[in-house]
């Protein structure tokens, strides 16, 4: 159960996290765990067939970076 922000005067009172200096490691197993997970749920949706305008579009994005030379 998540504990409720208190209000004042139909405000928030917002809570501070201190974030530590060295950023958090996952483990071996976990990225690898992560990364299965991660595929299992995105590999469908890359199969997916996309919208006609927005294919065109990532198209046009695709031809101006080249032109930009981007």
């Amino acid at each position: 159960m998540m504990s409720e922000t208190p209000r004042r005067a139909g405000a928030f009172t917002l809570r501070t996290i201190p974030i530590p200096a060295q950023a958090p490691v996952l483990d071996e197993f976990t990225r690898r765990r992560l990364g299965r997970e991660l595929r299992a749920l995105y590999d469908p949706v890359i199969d997916e067939a996309i919208d006609p305008r927005l294919a065109e579009l990532l198209q046009q994005l695709e031809t101006d970076r080249a032109d930009s030379g981007n």
